[in-house]
C-alpha cells in the first residue's frame, strides 16, 4: 500500500512543479487538466503526510523514553507516544479508503427509470410512491430533478417513469438503488382488507455524453406523433411526442414530456444513450466478477433488495440485513440511514477485498 501512495506523492511533486513553471497557464486546457489531476491527489498526500507525521511522532517519543533521564520528560513522552499509537489506526484506514478505486461514473447526473413489477394496479401506485419518495429525497440533497418519459395508469399510478436526477455525485449516491423493491400493504383497490406483495422495479443509470456512446442513424427508427394522456396547453395538438427505436437492442424511447418536438427528441436520445452506456457497464461488471461481488447495488437488476411492509411498519434492505422501522419517514423521502449503511458496507467489502490482494 505505502509501496503505492509514495508513487502518488511523487506524481503530485511532479504536478506541482509543471503547474508552477512560468508558462504553465498559457494553454487553459492543459492548466486546467492539471489543476484538477492534482486537486485529486491532495487527499492522498494529506493523508500519507498525517500518517508520517504520526510515525514520527511515534519515533521521538519511544528516542526520549529511551535515551532521556529526566523522569517528567519520560513520562510526557510516554502519554505522547500512547496518543500516537491511537491515532495510528484511523490514520490507516483513512489512507486506506482514499486508495480504493474510484468509479469514474461517480460524479455523473443520474436517470432514474422505475417500472411496475408483479401486483397490477397496485405495483403501478407503488411505482408512483416511490417515484414521489426518490423526488423528496432528491430535493432533500439541494438536487434538481426533469421527468423524461412516463405512462400513467386511470388511478393514479405509474407503469414506469423515467427521470434525470442533477448533482454533484448523484450516481455515487443514488447507484445503490438499482433492482427489485418490494411492498406489502392492504392496496387501495382492495376491498376485503387483505395484505398484498407487489413489487417495481428501480434503475440507476449514469447520464451517457455522446463521447460515450457512438448511435449510428441507420439502427434508429424516429417516429412523431401527438402526445397522449392528460398533458397541458398545447400538448394534445400538435406532433411534438417522439418515439424512438433502436434495432439492434430493441429499445424503445417514448418522449413526450415536452411541448417541443426538438426537446421530447433529445430527451428521448439521452435516455437511449445511457440505456445503451449501462448495457455496456453491466457486460463489463459480468465480466469482472469479484468487482462484482464487491459493488453492493450495483449487480443483478433482478435481485430483490428492499421491503416496505406497511402493517408492521418497516422497511428492510436485504443485502445488508438492515431494518427500520419508520416506514413512514423513508416514504416521505428520508433515505439517509439506508444509503449511509449501503455505502459504509460497499466500502467495507472493497477494503477487505483490497487487503486479500495486497
Amino acid at each position: 500500500m505505502f509501496e503505492n501512495v509514495e508513487n502518488i506523492v511523487l506524481k503530485y511533486d511532479e504536478l506541482m512543479r509543471r503547474i508552477s513553471e512560468p508558462d504553465a497557464a498559457s494553454d487553459s486546457n492543459k492548466y486546467m487538466a492539471l489543476m484538477k489531476e492534482q486537486a485529486s491527489l491532495t487527499p492522498v498526500v494529506e493523508a500519507y503526510k498525517a500518517y508520517r507525521d504520526n510515525e514520527n511522532a511515534i519515533e521521538e517519543s519511544l528516542q526520549i523514553i529511551d535515551e532521556e533521564s529526566d523522569p517528567e520528560m519520560k513520562e510526557l513522552a510516554r502519554e505522547e507516544l500512547a496518543e500516537a499509537k491511537d491515532r495510528q489506526p484511523e490514520l490507516i484506514q483513512n489512507l486506506r479508503l482514499l486508495l480504493l478505486p474510484k468509479d469514474r461514473n461517480d460524479d455523473r447526473n443520474v436517470i432514474m427509470e422505475i417500472r411496475a413489477g408483479a401486483g397490477g394496479d397496485e405495483a403501478a401506485l407503488f411505482s408512483y410512491d416511490l417515484f414521489r419518495m426518490y423526488t423528496h429525497y432528491i430535493e432533500s440533497r439541494g438536487w434538481s430533478t426533469e421527468l423524461m418519459e412516463f405512462e400513467e395508469t386511470g388511478i393514479g399510478g405509474m407503469k414506469n417513469i423515467s427521470f434525470m436526477v442533477k448533482g454533484a455525485g448523484a450516481y455515487s449516491v443514488l447507484k445503490y438503488e438499482s433492482g427489485v423493491h418490494r411492498v406489502q400493504r392492504v392496496p387501495e383497490t382492495e376491498s376485503g382488507g387483505r395484505i398484498h406483495t407487489s413489487t417495481a422495479t428501480v434503475a440507476v443509470m449514469p447520464e451517457a455524453e455522446e463521447v460515450d456512446i457512438d448511435i449510428d442513424e441507420k439502427d434508429i427508427r424516429i417516429d412523431v406523433m401527438r402526445a397522449s394522456g392528460n398533458g397541458g396547453q398545447c400538448v394534445n395538438t400538435t406532433d411534438s411526442a417522439v418515439r424512438l427505436t433502436h434495432y439492434p437492442t430493441g429499445i424503445v424511447i417514448y418522449s413526450q414530456t415536452e411541448k417541443s418536438q426538438l426537446q421530447n427528441k433529445n430527451k428521448a436520445f439521452a435516455l437511449l444513450r445511457s440505456k445503451l452506456y449501462d448495457l455496456e457497464l453491466q457486460k463489463k461488471q459480468e465480466a469482472e466478477s469479484a468487482e462484482r461481488r464487491s459493488q453492493i447495488g450495483t449487480g443483478d437488476r433482478s435481485e430483490k433488495i428492499r421491503t416496505y411492509n406497511f402493517p408492521q411498519g418497516r422497511v428492510t434492505d436485504h443485502r445488508i440485513h438492515l431494518t427500520l422501522y419508520k416506514i413512514d419517514d423513508v416514504m416521505n423521502g428520508d433515505l439517509s440511514d439506508i444509503i449511509n449503511a449501503l455505502t459504509e458496507a460497499d466500502r467495507a467489502a472493497k477494503l477487505s477485498e483490497m487487503g486479500e490482494s495486497a
